[in-house]
Protein backbone atom coordinates (compact mmCIF):
# COMPACT_ATOMS: atom_id res chain seq x y z
CA UNK A 1 0.00 0.00 0.00
CA UNK A 2 1.14 3.57 -0.76
CA UNK A 3 1.24 5.41 1.94
CA UNK A 4 2.74 8.64 0.00
CA UNK A 5 0.89 11.42 -1.17
CA UNK A 6 0.42 11.27 -4.82
CA UNK A 7 0.49 14.44 -6.81
CA UNK A 8 -2.02 14.08 -9.72
CA UNK A 9 -1.40 16.47 -13.13
CA UNK A 10 -4.81 18.22 -13.69
CA UNK A 11 -3.85 19.77 -16.79
CA UNK A 12 -5.20 18.55 -19.88
CA UNK A 13 -3.45 16.69 -22.37
CA UNK A 14 -3.53 18.47 -25.10
CA UNK A 15 -2.70 21.60 -23.40
CA UNK A 16 0.63 20.07 -22.43
CA UNK A 17 2.55 21.93 -25.24
CA UNK A 18 0.94 24.77 -25.54
CA UNK A 19 1.84 28.46 -24.37
CA UNK A 20 -0.44 30.41 -22.25
CA UNK A 21 -0.93 32.77 -25.50
CA UNK A 22 -2.48 29.78 -27.02
CA UNK A 23 -4.46 28.76 -24.19
CA UNK A 24 -5.50 31.96 -24.24
CA UNK A 25 -6.85 32.20 -27.20
CA UNK A 26 -8.64 28.44 -26.90
CA UNK A 27 -10.37 29.68 -24.53
CA UNK A 28 -11.75 33.04 -26.10
CA UNK A 29 -12.57 31.27 -28.93
CA UNK A 30 -14.97 29.14 -27.11
CA UNK A 31 -16.98 32.19 -26.43
CA UNK A 32 -20.58 32.50 -27.81
CA UNK A 33 -20.54 35.56 -29.64
CA UNK A 34 -23.74 34.92 -31.36
CA UNK A 35 -25.50 37.08 -34.51
CA UNK A 36 -22.50 39.39 -33.74
CA UNK A 37 -19.95 36.41 -35.42
CA UNK A 38 -21.07 37.04 -38.79
CA UNK A 39 -19.89 40.60 -38.48
CA UNK A 40 -16.65 39.54 -36.21
CA UNK A 41 -15.56 36.79 -39.32
CA UNK A 42 -15.89 39.44 -42.07
CA UNK A 43 -12.19 40.54 -42.97
CA UNK A 44 -13.30 43.77 -44.59
CA UNK A 45 -14.65 45.29 -40.93
CA UNK A 46 -12.45 46.38 -38.67
CA UNK A 47 -14.47 47.41 -35.59
CA UNK A 48 -17.75 46.95 -34.36
CA UNK A 49 -19.94 49.26 -31.47
CA UNK A 50 -22.73 48.55 -29.30
CA UNK A 51 -24.39 51.16 -26.91
CA UNK A 52 -27.75 52.43 -26.66
CA UNK A 53 -29.61 49.60 -26.16
CA UNK A 54 -29.62 47.97 -29.61
CA UNK A 55 -27.65 50.28 -31.98
CA UNK A 56 -25.06 48.34 -34.31
CA UNK A 57 -22.16 50.81 -35.68
CA UNK A 58 -19.59 48.74 -38.21
CA UNK A 59 -16.42 50.21 -39.66
CA UNK A 60 -15.77 48.32 -42.79
CA UNK A 61 -12.37 49.21 -45.29
CA UNK A 62 -14.65 50.11 -47.93
CA UNK A 63 -17.40 51.82 -46.69
CA UNK A 64 -16.25 53.96 -43.71
CA UNK A 65 -18.65 53.92 -40.60
CA UNK A 66 -22.64 52.64 -41.05
CA UNK A 67 -25.21 51.50 -38.94
CA UNK A 68 -27.02 48.20 -39.34
CA UNK A 69 -30.35 46.57 -37.65
CA UNK A 70 -29.86 43.58 -36.14
CA UNK A 71 -31.99 42.72 -33.32
CA UNK A 72 -30.79 39.62 -32.50
CA UNK A 73 -27.62 41.90 -30.44
CA UNK A 74 -28.91 43.69 -27.65
CA UNK A 75 -28.34 44.21 -24.16
CA UNK A 76 -27.72 40.68 -23.34
CA UNK A 77 -26.06 39.04 -25.83
CA UNK A 78 -23.35 42.14 -24.26
CA UNK A 79 -23.86 40.80 -20.97
CA UNK A 80 -23.36 37.47 -21.85
CA UNK A 81 -20.23 38.04 -23.69
CA UNK A 82 -18.80 40.62 -20.85
CA UNK A 83 -19.23 38.11 -18.51
CA UNK A 84 -17.97 34.83 -20.57
CA UNK A 85 -14.61 37.26 -20.84
CA UNK A 86 -14.74 38.15 -17.12
CA UNK A 87 -14.77 34.50 -16.17
CA UNK A 88 -11.73 33.46 -18.77
CA UNK A 89 -9.69 36.34 -17.03
CA UNK A 90 -10.76 36.04 -13.43
CA UNK A 91 -12.34 39.52 -13.05
CA UNK A 92 -15.53 40.91 -12.33
CA UNK A 93 -18.44 42.82 -14.28
CA UNK A 94 -20.66 44.17 -11.94
CA UNK A 95 -21.54 47.64 -10.04
CA UNK A 96 -18.41 47.50 -8.77
CA UNK A 97 -16.42 46.82 -11.24
CA UNK A 98 -17.96 48.35 -14.22
CA UNK A 99 -15.17 48.64 -16.98
CA UNK A 100 -13.84 45.79 -18.61
CA UNK A 101 -10.59 45.36 -20.85
CA UNK A 102 -9.96 42.11 -22.66
CA UNK A 103 -7.94 40.98 -25.34
CA UNK A 104 -6.83 37.48 -27.47
CA UNK A 105 -5.01 37.19 -30.14
CA UNK A 106 -6.96 39.02 -32.64
CA UNK A 107 -9.41 40.50 -30.66
CA UNK A 108 -9.47 43.59 -28.47
CA UNK A 109 -12.82 44.23 -26.26
CA UNK A 110 -13.91 46.80 -23.87
CA UNK A 111 -16.91 46.51 -21.99
CA UNK A 112 -18.57 49.83 -19.90
CA UNK A 113 -21.41 48.64 -17.01
CA UNK A 114 -24.63 50.05 -17.34
CA UNK A 115 -24.54 51.43 -14.28
CA UNK A 116 -22.59 53.85 -15.46
CA UNK A 117 -23.71 53.50 -19.54
CA UNK A 118 -26.95 55.39 -18.39
CA UNK A 119 -28.35 54.33 -22.07
CA UNK A 120 -27.45 50.71 -21.41
CA UNK A 121 -24.34 48.74 -21.57
CA UNK A 122 -21.60 49.59 -24.01
CA UNK A 123 -19.44 47.66 -25.90
CA UNK A 124 -16.56 48.15 -28.75
CA UNK A 125 -14.78 45.05 -30.40
CA UNK A 126 -11.54 45.84 -32.62
CA UNK A 127 -10.16 43.44 -34.84
CA UNK A 128 -6.22 42.92 -34.87
CA UNK A 129 -5.52 40.51 -37.06
CA UNK A 130 -2.11 38.55 -37.43
CA UNK A 131 -2.42 39.40 -41.09
CA UNK A 132 -1.03 42.61 -43.44
CA UNK A 133 -4.02 43.53 -45.51
CA UNK A 134 -1.24 46.57 -47.35
CA UNK A 135 -0.04 44.92 -50.68
CA UNK A 136 1.54 47.27 -53.24
CA UNK A 137 -0.85 46.74 -56.42
CA UNK A 138 -4.09 47.48 -54.52
CA UNK A 139 -3.21 50.41 -52.64
CA UNK A 140 -1.85 52.10 -55.52
CA UNK A 141 -5.07 51.04 -57.66
CA UNK A 142 -6.78 52.34 -54.74
CA UNK A 143 -4.80 55.77 -54.55
CA UNK A 144 -3.48 55.19 -51.12
CA UNK A 145 -0.21 55.49 -52.13
CA UNK A 146 1.57 56.73 -55.38
CA UNK A 147 4.01 54.35 -56.78
CA UNK A 148 7.27 57.01 -56.53
CA UNK A 149 6.14 57.51 -52.87
CA UNK A 150 6.00 53.95 -52.32
CA UNK A 151 8.74 52.99 -53.80
CA UNK A 152 11.04 55.63 -51.60
CA UNK A 153 9.60 54.61 -48.73
CA UNK A 154 11.04 51.29 -49.01
CA UNK A 155 14.47 52.25 -49.82
CA UNK A 156 14.08 54.69 -46.79
CA UNK A 157 13.29 51.23 -44.65
CA UNK A 158 16.04 49.07 -46.06
CA UNK A 159 18.55 52.05 -45.41
CA UNK A 160 17.40 52.31 -41.89
CA UNK A 161 15.38 55.03 -41.46
CA UNK A 162 13.58 55.79 -38.08
CA UNK A 163 10.37 56.40 -38.94
CA UNK A 164 6.69 57.61 -37.42
CA UNK A 165 3.79 57.64 -39.07
CA UNK A 166 1.01 59.76 -37.43
CA UNK A 167 -3.06 60.18 -38.28
CA UNK A 168 -6.26 59.93 -36.22
CA UNK A 169 -8.25 56.80 -34.71
CA UNK A 170 -9.06 54.17 -37.34
CA UNK A 171 -6.41 56.04 -40.23
CA UNK A 172 -4.80 52.63 -40.41
CA UNK A 173 -1.75 53.69 -38.78
CA UNK A 174 -0.43 50.13 -37.31
CA UNK A 175 -1.65 48.46 -40.66
CA UNK A 176 1.32 50.90 -42.53
CA UNK A 177 3.71 49.96 -39.55
CA UNK A 178 3.01 46.51 -40.55
CA UNK A 179 3.63 47.00 -44.15
CA UNK A 180 6.93 48.78 -44.03
CA UNK A 181 8.23 46.39 -41.00
CA UNK A 182 7.45 43.60 -43.65
CA UNK A 183 10.53 45.20 -46.05
CA UNK A 184 12.85 44.89 -43.38
CA UNK A 185 15.92 42.66 -43.94
CA UNK A 186 15.14 39.19 -43.35
CA UNK A 187 18.64 38.77 -40.77
CA UNK A 188 17.55 41.90 -38.44
CA UNK A 189 16.01 41.25 -35.04
CA UNK A 190 12.93 43.10 -34.05
CA UNK A 191 11.42 43.74 -31.11
CA UNK A 192 8.13 45.08 -30.77
CA UNK A 193 6.44 46.57 -27.71
CA UNK A 194 2.98 47.17 -27.11
CA UNK A 195 0.47 47.55 -24.13
CA UNK A 196 -1.84 46.18 -26.53
CA UNK A 197 -1.19 43.28 -28.62
CA UNK A 198 -1.69 44.52 -32.44
CA UNK A 199 1.25 43.86 -34.54
CA UNK A 200 1.42 40.66 -34.57
CA UNK A 201 4.71 40.06 -36.81
CA UNK A 202 5.86 37.20 -34.61
CA UNK A 203 2.87 35.44 -36.22
CA UNK A 204 3.21 36.42 -39.85
CA UNK A 205 6.65 35.90 -39.78
CA UNK A 206 7.11 32.72 -37.30
CA UNK A 207 10.70 31.93 -39.01
CA UNK A 208 12.18 35.29 -38.49
CA UNK A 209 13.90 36.58 -35.14
CA UNK A 210 11.27 38.40 -33.72
CA UNK A 211 10.35 38.84 -30.01
CA UNK A 212 6.59 40.18 -29.00
CA UNK A 213 6.56 42.04 -25.31
CA UNK A 214 3.75 43.70 -23.91
CA UNK A 215 3.81 45.97 -21.07
CA UNK A 216 1.88 45.53 -17.78
CA UNK A 217 1.25 46.67 -14.37
CA UNK A 218 4.55 44.97 -13.07
CA UNK A 219 6.69 45.68 -16.55
CA UNK A 220 6.36 49.35 -17.60
CA UNK A 221 7.60 50.92 -21.10
CA UNK A 222 11.00 51.67 -19.22
CA UNK A 223 11.75 48.20 -17.50
CA UNK A 224 10.57 46.71 -20.73
CA UNK A 225 12.62 48.53 -22.51
CA UNK A 226 16.02 47.63 -20.00
CA UNK A 227 15.05 44.30 -20.98
CA UNK A 228 14.63 45.08 -24.72
CA UNK A 229 17.86 46.84 -25.40
CA UNK A 230 19.84 43.61 -23.70
CA UNK A 231 18.32 41.36 -26.60
CA UNK A 232 20.37 43.57 -29.06
CA UNK A 233 17.98 44.26 -31.61
CA UNK A 234 17.75 46.11 -34.88
CA UNK A 235 14.62 46.97 -35.01
CA UNK A 236 12.37 48.22 -32.14
CA UNK A 237 8.67 48.79 -32.81
CA UNK A 238 6.01 50.82 -30.71
CA UNK A 239 2.51 50.30 -31.28
CA UNK A 240 1.79 53.79 -30.12
CA UNK A 241 3.30 56.91 -28.58
CA UNK A 242 0.57 58.01 -26.57
CA UNK A 243 2.04 58.86 -22.40
CA UNK A 244 5.58 60.25 -21.58
CA UNK A 245 7.04 57.53 -20.75
CA UNK A 246 6.82 55.83 -24.53
CA UNK A 247 8.33 59.37 -25.81
CA UNK A 248 11.31 58.32 -22.92
CA UNK A 249 11.78 54.90 -24.64
CA UNK A 250 11.44 56.48 -28.20
CA UNK A 251 14.17 58.90 -27.17
CA UNK A 252 16.15 56.35 -25.80
CA UNK A 253 15.71 53.99 -28.69
CA UNK A 254 16.94 56.33 -31.57
CA UNK A 255 19.69 57.44 -28.97
CA UNK A 256 21.24 54.46 -28.75
CA UNK A 257 21.43 53.61 -31.99
CA UNK A 258 18.63 51.50 -32.69
CA UNK A 259 15.80 52.03 -35.48
CA UNK A 260 12.34 52.83 -34.52
CA UNK A 261 8.81 52.13 -36.20
CA UNK A 262 6.29 53.79 -34.41
CA UNK A 263 2.62 55.35 -34.43
CA UNK A 264 1.22 58.51 -32.95
CA UNK A 265 -1.91 60.75 -33.08
CA UNK A 266 -0.89 63.35 -34.58
CA UNK A 267 -2.85 66.21 -37.49
CA UNK A 268 -0.07 66.23 -39.80
CA UNK A 269 3.50 64.81 -40.39
CA UNK A 270 5.20 67.98 -40.18
CA UNK A 271 3.65 68.61 -36.51
CA UNK A 272 5.07 65.00 -34.92
CA UNK A 273 8.36 66.50 -33.25
CA UNK A 274 5.66 68.95 -31.01
CA UNK A 275 3.34 66.31 -30.84
CA UNK A 276 6.12 64.39 -28.88
CA UNK A 277 6.98 66.99 -27.10
CA UNK A 278 3.74 67.98 -25.63
CA UNK A 279 3.18 64.32 -24.02
CA UNK A 280 6.05 64.95 -21.93
CA UNK A 281 5.37 65.81 -18.30
CA UNK A 282 8.74 66.90 -17.41
CA UNK A 283 9.92 70.65 -18.12
CA UNK A 284 12.69 69.56 -20.55
CA UNK A 285 14.22 72.02 -22.28
CA UNK A 286 12.28 72.21 -25.99
CA UNK A 287 15.02 73.09 -27.63
CA UNK A 288 17.14 70.33 -26.58
CA UNK A 289 14.36 67.58 -27.37
CA UNK A 290 13.79 69.64 -31.01
CA UNK A 291 17.13 68.68 -31.91
CA UNK A 292 17.31 65.15 -30.39
CA UNK A 293 14.29 64.51 -32.52
CA UNK A 294 14.86 66.18 -35.81
CA UNK A 295 18.64 65.04 -36.03
CA UNK A 296 17.71 61.03 -35.41
CA UNK A 297 14.15 61.03 -36.70
CA UNK A 298 14.69 60.54 -39.96
CA UNK A 299 10.88 60.86 -41.56
CA UNK A 300 7.48 61.42 -40.53
CA UNK A 301 4.49 60.17 -42.18
CA UNK A 302 0.71 60.87 -41.76
CA UNK A 303 -2.39 58.44 -43.02
CA UNK A 304 -5.50 60.02 -43.17
CA UNK A 305 -9.45 58.30 -43.38
CA UNK A 306 -12.17 60.15 -45.51
CA UNK A 307 -14.89 59.68 -47.54
CA UNK A 308 -14.52 60.16 -51.22
CA UNK A 309 -17.51 61.79 -53.21
CA UNK A 310 -16.53 60.90 -56.66
CA UNK A 311 -15.89 57.70 -55.89
CA UNK A 312 -18.71 57.39 -53.04
CA UNK A 313 -16.53 55.29 -50.79
CA UNK A 314 -14.39 55.56 -47.91
CA UNK A 315 -10.59 55.42 -48.39
CA UNK A 316 -7.31 55.34 -46.71
CA UNK A 317 -4.63 57.60 -48.38
CA UNK A 318 -1.22 58.94 -47.09
CA UNK A 319 -1.10 62.42 -47.87
CA UNK A 320 2.16 63.64 -46.11
CA UNK A 321 5.69 62.11 -46.46
CA UNK A 322 8.05 65.28 -44.33
CA UNK A 323 11.83 64.76 -43.76
CA UNK A 324 13.59 65.92 -40.34
CA UNK A 325 16.81 67.24 -40.41
CA UNK A 326 19.16 69.11 -38.63
CA UNK A 327 21.21 71.96 -40.59
CA UNK A 328 24.69 73.32 -40.82
CA UNK A 329 23.97 75.73 -37.70
CA UNK A 330 22.72 73.27 -35.32
CA UNK A 331 19.16 74.20 -35.96
CA UNK A 332 16.55 72.19 -36.82
CA UNK A 333 14.66 72.15 -39.88
CA UNK A 334 12.37 69.71 -41.89
CA UNK A 335 11.23 69.27 -45.38
CA UNK A 336 8.05 68.43 -46.82
CA UNK A 337 8.58 65.25 -49.79
CA UNK A 338 5.14 65.08 -50.47
CA UNK A 339 1.95 66.53 -49.63
CA UNK A 340 -1.43 65.59 -50.94
CA UNK A 341 -4.22 67.51 -50.98
CA UNK A 342 -8.44 66.92 -50.34
CA UNK A 343 -9.05 68.19 -53.88
CA UNK A 344 -6.71 65.73 -55.11
CA UNK A 345 -3.56 67.53 -55.80
CA UNK A 346 -0.58 66.82 -55.02
CA UNK A 347 2.76 68.77 -54.27
CA UNK A 348 5.93 66.48 -54.34
CA UNK A 349 9.64 68.04 -53.72
CA UNK A 350 12.76 65.78 -53.85
CA UNK A 351 15.07 64.89 -50.27
CA UNK A 352 17.41 66.98 -49.30
CA UNK A 353 20.94 65.81 -48.97
CA UNK A 354 20.73 65.27 -45.50
CA UNK A 355 18.75 62.56 -45.92
CA UNK A 356 20.57 61.09 -49.32
CA UNK A 357 24.04 61.27 -47.49
CA UNK A 358 22.51 59.10 -44.54
CA UNK A 359 20.86 56.46 -46.75
CA UNK A 360 23.88 56.40 -48.49
CA UNK A 361 26.20 55.77 -45.64
CA UNK A 362 23.83 52.87 -44.97
CA UNK A 363 24.14 51.75 -48.65
CA UNK A 364 21.26 52.83 -50.47
CA UNK A 365 21.91 55.20 -53.27
CA UNK A 366 18.64 56.97 -54.07
CA UNK A 367 20.67 58.73 -56.92
CA UNK A 368 20.39 55.59 -58.82
CA UNK A 369 16.96 54.76 -58.20
CA UNK A 370 14.35 56.89 -60.03
CA UNK A 371 10.65 57.15 -58.15
CA UNK A 372 8.34 58.85 -60.64
CA UNK A 373 8.34 62.57 -60.36
CA UNK A 374 10.39 62.70 -57.27
CA UNK A 375 13.71 64.67 -57.64
CA UNK A 376 17.23 62.95 -56.48
CA UNK A 377 19.52 65.97 -55.90
CA UNK A 378 22.73 65.04 -56.24
CA UNK A 379 24.67 65.47 -52.31
CA UNK A 380 26.59 68.63 -54.39
CA UNK A 381 23.35 70.53 -55.04
CA UNK A 382 21.27 72.56 -53.06
CA UNK A 383 18.75 71.36 -50.71
CA UNK A 384 15.29 71.46 -52.15
CA UNK A 385 13.02 74.20 -51.31
CA UNK A 386 9.24 73.53 -50.45
CA UNK A 387 6.58 76.11 -50.46
CA UNK A 388 6.04 76.07 -46.52
CA UNK A 389 10.16 76.98 -46.26
CA UNK A 390 9.88 79.40 -48.81
CA UNK A 391 7.51 81.74 -47.29
CA UNK A 392 9.65 81.15 -44.59
CA UNK A 393 12.67 81.98 -46.28
CA UNK A 394 11.25 85.26 -47.60
CA UNK A 395 9.91 86.24 -44.25
CA UNK A 396 13.42 86.05 -42.99
CA UNK A 397 14.94 87.70 -45.93
CA UNK A 398 12.61 90.35 -45.43
CA UNK A 399 12.98 91.09 -41.87
CA UNK A 400 17.34 90.49 -42.89
CA UNK A 401 17.13 93.12 -45.23
CA UNK A 402 14.89 95.72 -43.09
CA UNK A 403 17.84 95.13 -40.33
CA UNK A 404 20.43 95.34 -43.04
CA UNK A 405 18.33 98.87 -44.47
CA UNK A 406 18.45 99.62 -40.42
CA UNK A 407 22.80 99.15 -39.49
CA UNK A 408 23.41 101.21 -43.24
CA UNK A 409 21.32 104.54 -42.06
CA UNK A 410 22.11 104.52 -38.63
CA UNK A 411 25.94 103.72 -40.24
CA UNK A 412 25.27 106.94 -42.10
CA UNK A 413 24.08 108.80 -39.35
CA UNK A 414 27.09 108.40 -37.43
CA UNK A 415 29.27 109.36 -40.06
CA UNK A 416 27.59 112.52 -40.65
CA UNK A 417 27.41 113.18 -36.96
CA UNK A 418 31.57 112.79 -36.75
CA UNK A 419 31.95 114.58 -39.94
CA UNK A 420 29.75 117.76 -37.73
CA UNK A 421 31.96 117.20 -34.95
CA UNK A 422 35.00 118.16 -36.76
CA UNK A 423 33.84 120.44 -38.15
CA UNK A 424 32.73 122.18 -34.94
CA UNK A 425 35.96 122.05 -33.38
CA UNK A 426 38.00 123.30 -36.32
CA UNK A 427 36.00 126.54 -36.07
CA UNK A 428 36.24 126.74 -31.87
CA UNK A 429 39.96 126.74 -32.84
CA UNK A 430 39.96 128.94 -35.29
CA UNK A 431 37.76 131.29 -33.53
CA UNK A 432 39.90 131.50 -30.10
CA UNK A 433 43.72 131.29 -31.63
CA UNK A 434 44.88 134.02 -28.96
CA UNK A 435 43.83 131.56 -26.03
CA UNK A 436 46.99 129.20 -27.18
CA UNK A 437 50.22 129.79 -25.49
CA UNK A 438 52.83 130.39 -28.04
CA UNK A 439 54.41 127.41 -29.74
CA UNK A 440 57.78 128.11 -28.49
CA UNK A 441 57.06 127.26 -24.73
CA UNK A 442 56.00 123.92 -25.55
CA UNK A 443 58.53 121.51 -24.53
CA UNK A 444 59.21 118.12 -26.96
CA UNK A 445 58.45 114.79 -25.57
CA UNK A 446 61.53 113.94 -25.03
CA UNK A 447 62.61 116.87 -23.25
CA UNK A 448 59.72 116.95 -20.64
CA UNK A 449 61.03 112.85 -19.86
CA UNK A 450 63.35 113.44 -17.12
CA UNK A 451 61.26 116.36 -15.76
CA UNK A 452 58.57 113.63 -15.39
CA UNK A 453 61.29 111.07 -14.31
CA UNK A 454 62.04 113.61 -11.76
CA UNK A 455 58.54 113.98 -10.53
CA UNK A 456 57.99 110.34 -10.20
CA UNK A 457 61.28 110.00 -7.75
CA UNK A 458 60.19 112.81 -5.88
CA UNK A 459 56.99 110.60 -4.57
CA UNK A 460 56.90 109.84 -0.92
CA UNK A 461 55.77 106.22 -1.64
CA UNK A 462 54.81 104.05 1.60
CA UNK A 463 52.77 101.48 2.13
CA UNK A 464 49.32 101.25 2.87
CA UNK A 465 48.77 102.19 6.75
CA UNK A 466 52.51 103.56 7.34
CA UNK A 467 53.04 107.30 7.92
CA UNK A 468 56.27 108.84 6.62
CA UNK A 469 58.76 110.66 8.68
CA UNK A 470 58.08 114.06 7.42
CA UNK A 471 54.11 113.51 7.89
CA UNK A 472 52.69 116.95 9.08
CA UNK A 473 48.85 116.01 9.47
CA UNK A 474 48.13 120.09 9.91
CA UNK A 475 49.79 120.77 6.61
CA UNK A 476 47.12 121.91 3.54
CA UNK A 477 46.72 118.93 1.50
CA UNK A 478 44.84 120.61 -1.89
CA UNK A 479 41.67 118.96 -2.55
CA UNK A 480 41.21 117.41 -6.14
CA UNK A 481 39.35 120.16 -7.09
CA UNK A 482 41.89 123.02 -5.52
CA UNK A 483 44.37 120.92 -7.78
CA UNK A 484 42.56 120.99 -10.81
CA UNK A 485 41.79 124.62 -10.50
CA UNK A 486 45.11 125.53 -10.23
CA UNK A 487 46.65 123.17 -13.19
CA UNK A 488 47.47 125.20 -16.57
CA UNK A 489 45.40 125.59 -19.46
CA UNK A 490 44.68 122.94 -21.51
CA UNK A 491 46.86 123.17 -24.63
CA UNK A 492 45.07 121.62 -27.50
CA UNK A 493 48.23 122.45 -29.85
CA UNK A 494 49.89 119.37 -27.82
CA UNK A 495 47.69 117.21 -28.63
CA UNK A 496 47.27 117.91 -32.53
Amino acid sequence: MNQGINVYDLTPKSNENKTNTEINDSLFSSIDFGPLKAYLDDDNITDISYSNNGQVWLKSLDRGVYRVDNPGINNDLMEKIAFQCANIMGKTFNMASPLLDSESSELRMNFIHDSIARNGIAAVFRKTPAKIRLEKEKIVEQKYITTGIHDFLIECVKGHCNIIVSGETGSGKTELVKYLASHTATNEKIITIEDTLELHLDKIFPERDIVSMKTNNIASYSDVLVGCMRQNPKWILLSEVRSAEAVTAVRNSISSGHNILSTIHADKASSIPYRLYSLLESNIDVEQFMTTIYRYIQLGIHVRARYDKQTGKFMREVCEVCEFFVNEENQPEYNIIYRKNVDGTEVVNGPSTHLIEYLESQGVDLTKKSFDNIKIPSPFEEPLINDDMEEDLEQTSKQEETKDNGHQDASQQNINQLNNSKQVVSQQMQARPNNVRPTQNVQPMQNRQPTMQSSINNLNIVPNGVRPNNFNSNQNIQSPNNMRANAQPFIEDEML
